[in-house]
């Protein structure tokens, strides 16, 4: 007979759903609708300013499987998070294993955390604007890093436009613009990883840590040993985390470049050309809504691929043993 909730306990219920509603109501309007709008639109031919739009099945979902723009989107995506993801995260553990060292006592940990940190809390867009001034271009050299240049002797001799000394255009290098991008992506972000990875650290037993030292374990062995195997998990939770960002990447390389991922398109990730689609030039709404389930679905299977190549064998073969008794 299931009991009936009167009284003072009625009332908490009530003051618990009032407390949830304005949470509720504005992911409903500002995430729940747009979602299923967004998914209802990748099967019109939307367009523009238009009220009326027809739906068009699967057309969209095909174009998007034989457009060499949006594999060659999702390539530069992969590139400039690869180069961004490696050196963060083996940066950011060595540093991790340096902090959290028992034996070396560091002084001042919290604020050199803090320090690495600061770099997180600023906008994405105005850190892109800012390096984007730095290595700007213009024919009088007036760009800080042209500048430097300038003051070492180095210019670019470009007699056949009548200059003969100009500016470094950085942005016409696609490696540069590049590794600028990766570069920014990383400092920005290594500290949340550190922050991770410390985190993952603390909670490993300092038994195991006492025992190796007793043992006659040195540092690197501890490190390789013990640290390594049982930050796993919070390893892959990192991965899987810093590739759905890397899937999502669109401040940055929007603001360093011509807004289309120049030069050559070569630093024009997957939402930038759903940007571009959508919201510039053809305004294709239907398109660029197919795009970002293209995405999301891309996304997904990554991190499905990700989580069943690196999990634990030996606790999959527990579970199948006990399963099996």
């Amino acid at each position: 007979m299931q009991k009936r909730i009167v009284g003072h306990e009625a009332r908490t219920n009530r003051w618990g759903y009032a407390f949830v509603a304005p949470f509720i109501v504005v992911f409903c309007i500002f995430n729940l609708w747009p979602t299923i709008n967004t998914l209802t639109l990748g099967f019109t031919d939307l367009r523009g300013l238009q009220r009326e739009y027809d739906f068009i099945g699967l057309e969209n979902f095909v174009k998007l499987i034989g457009d060499p723009y949006f594999w060659g989107a999702l390539q530069n995506t992969f590139i400039i998070w690869s180069l961004n993801f490696i050196p963060q995260l083996g940066i950011a553990l060595i540093i991790a294993i340096w902090l959290s060292d028992t034996r070396l006592n560091l002084a001042g940990k919290g604020l050199f955390r803090a320090v690495i940190y600061m770099p997180n809390l600023l906008m994405a867009a105005s850190v892109a604007l800012l390096f984007r001034s730095i290595f700007g271009y213009n024919a009088h050299v007036n760009a800080p890093a042209n500048q430097f240049l300038r003051m070492l002797g180095i210019y670019y001799n470009n007699v056949a436009q009548g200059i003969p000394m100009d500016a470094f255009n950085f942005f016409r290098s696609v490696p540069f613009s590049r590794a600028l991008v990766a570069f920014i992506q990383w400092w920005m972000w290594y500290g949340h990883t550190l922050i991770m990875l410390m985190a993952g650290i603390t909670s490993i037993p300092v038994s195991l840590y006492e025992s190796a030292v007793v043992d006659g374990a040195s540092g690197r062995q501890t490190a390789l040993f013990i640290t390594l195997p049982l930050l796993r998990p919070i390893m892959l939770y990192i991965l899987v985390t810093s590739m759905i960002g890397g899937m999502q990447m669109f401040e940055i390389p929007f603001l360093l470049t011509d807004m289309r991922g120049g030069p050559d398109f070569r630093i024009r990730t997957t939402v930038m050309y759903q940007y571009n689609m959508a919201f510039q030039g053809r305004n294709d709404y239907a398109y660029g809504a197919a795009i970002s389930i293209g995405i999301f679905i891309v996304t997904i299977a990554l991190a499905m691929f990700i989580f069943f190549l690196l999990q634990d064998r030996s606790e999959l073969k527990n579970r199948k043993k006990g399963g099996a008794k």
